[in-house]
C-alpha cells in the first residue's frame, strides 16, 4: 500500500545543544500545511551485546536522569559525523568497557522514537573481544560494566526492572537469530 507522504517545505533551528531540535514547515497530503518538530540530534545511534568469556552478558549500568535511576543498557551511543555505525559501535563498545570488539555482527536497525525522531539505531553482537582503552572523560557519562547471565537478564526482564528498548529489542533479536537462548 503506497500512501501519500508530507512534503517537507522549510525547517530552521529552534533549540542548538546536546539536543537539536528543528521546526520543519510541511505539506500534508490534504493539502494542509502544519508545523513539525523533529529532534534531529545524532545522525545514528549504535550499541553492542556483548558476551564475557564465560558466556555471560557485558551490560552497561548508567544513571538516566530523565527517569532518576540506574538502569540497565547496553554498551554504545550516538555516532559521530561521518561515522559508519559499526565503527560508532567499536568505538563507544571500547570507551564504555575498555575491550574492543573483535566478530562484531550486524543483529538488526530500528528507530527508537520514529514519531519525533529520524534517528536509526544500529544493534550489533560479538561473542570475544580484546583489551582496549576505556574513556571516561565526560562527567555526565558515569558508565558500569555490569556481567549478567542471560537468565538473570530475562528475569528482570519479565519483573520489569529493565526499561532499556535497545536492550530489551536486542536481546529479542539476538535470540531470534540463534545468538542466544530463547526466551523464558
Amino acid at each position: 500500500m503506497d500512501e501519500p507522504g508530507w512534503e517537507l517545505l522549510s525547517k530552521r533551528d529552534i533549540h542548538r545543544g546536546y539536543v537539536t531540535l528543528t521546526e520543519h514547515e510541511v505539506m500534508l497530503p490534504n493539502g494542509d500545511v502544519t508545523r513539525y518538530e523533529v529532534d534531529e540530534s545524532v545522525p545514528c545511534g549504535a550499541a553492542v551485546l556483548g558476551l564475557t568469556e564465560d558466556g555471560k552478558l557485558r551490560l552497561a549500568q548508567e544513571y538516566r536522569y530523565p527517569v532518576g535511576a540506574w538502569i540497565y543498557d547496553l554498551p554504545g551511543g550516538a555516532a559521530n559525523n561521518g561515522e559508519n555505525p559499526a565503527d560508532a559501535a567499536r568505538r563507544e563498545y571500547e570507551e564504555e568497557t575498555g575491550l574492543r570488539p573483535v566478530d562484531l555482527v550486524h543483529l538488526h536497525t530500528f528507530y527508537q522514537n520514529p514519531s519525533r525522531s529520524p534517528t536509526p539505531i544500529h544493534l550489533y553482537f560479538c561473542r570475544s573481544a580484546t583489551p582496549g582503552t576505556p574513556i571516561d572523560d565526560d562527567p555526565q557519562e558515569v558508565v558500569r560494566t555490569v556481567a549478567m547471565s542471560v537468565s538473570a537478564l530475562d528475569e528482570r526482564i519479565s519483573t520489569g526492572e529493565i526499561v532499556d528498548p535497545v536492550l530489551l529489542i536486542s536481546r529479542l533479536i539476538a535470540a531470534q537469530k540463534g545468538f542466544l537462548p530463547d526466551i523464558c
